[in-house]
């Protein structure tokens, strides 16, 4: 007997509960394989973006680094759009990261999206394959009450096993959901970690350039000090 052979006769003999269970898994499965590709192609698309906008930073080109963050839609471009479009307007790096916070806030929430429904439906699939064997086992000791005493026994231990397919496939999902669960929230965790860390590099980035450009009224004071020292000079 193949092994597509023993899933089906797993499945024949587990009763009707099996197949909601199987289809909750397949549902998980498929959340956990698109929530993978997701934060693969976003942790991808951050890595290639930043390596694009570190040293237009560095050089102080913005205009160049804004139309670099507009032309993808990667989750560290909409943090940097918001710093950098803030950067017009507002003279203090406090501003700048507060508005880099909100852009944070807005891009979690993508990251995190359906993450969650994993545990959720570890415990629907557990929840119901206790219920089938539960359901199974009753009627095993209905089926078991009218027969030969004879043949009771050997009934009753072969009607619980099959009862407990439904306990077994229910605990296999909910161990692998919950697993996949896990590997998503740390995945997750860690990209949202290095969006913080993006975002900690880029305000230092730009407050080192704007003390290396010297402000108006600095660059006047040092005009003034200059014309005295060369006025005292002549005198």
């Amino acid at each position: 007997m193949n092994s597509f052979d023993l899933v089906l006769n797993f499945f024949k003999q587990g009763g009707a509960f099996l197949y909601p269970i199987a289809a909750v898994f397949a549902i998980g499965l498929a959340i956990a394989v698109e929530r993978f590709i997701f934060l693969r192609r976003v942790t991808s698309g951050n890595k290639r973006l930043w390596a694009e906008l570190a040293p237009l930073l560095k050089s102080g080109n913005i205009s160049k680094a804004m139309q670099v963050a507009e032309g993808t839609d990667s989750a560290l471009s909409t943090i940097m759009r918001y710093g950098l479009s803030r950067m017009s307007t507002a003279r203090r790096r406090d501003d700048i990261e507060k508005a880099m916070e909100e852009s944070l806030i807005e891009v979690i929430p993508r990251l995190e999206k359906r993450t969650h429904y994993l545990a959720t439906l570890a415990n629907i699939g557990m929840l119901m394959g206790l219920l089938g064997t539960v359901i199974g086992l009753i009627r095993a000791f209905a089926a078991v009450a009218s027969v030969n005493p004879a043949e009771k026994a050997s009934m009753l231990s072969a009607s619980i096993s099959v009862a407990m397919n439904n306990t077994a496939l229910g605990l296999g999902l909910a161990i692998t959901l919950l697993l996949c669960h896990m590997y998503l929230e740390t995945k997750t965790t860690e990209l949202v970690d290095s969006l913080e860390v993006a975002s900690i590099k880029f305000l230092n980035s730009i407050s080192e350039r704007r003390q290396a450009v010297p402000q108006p009224a600095t660059a006047a004071a040092q005009a003034r000090t200059a014309e005295q020292i060369l006025g005292n000079a002549r005198a």
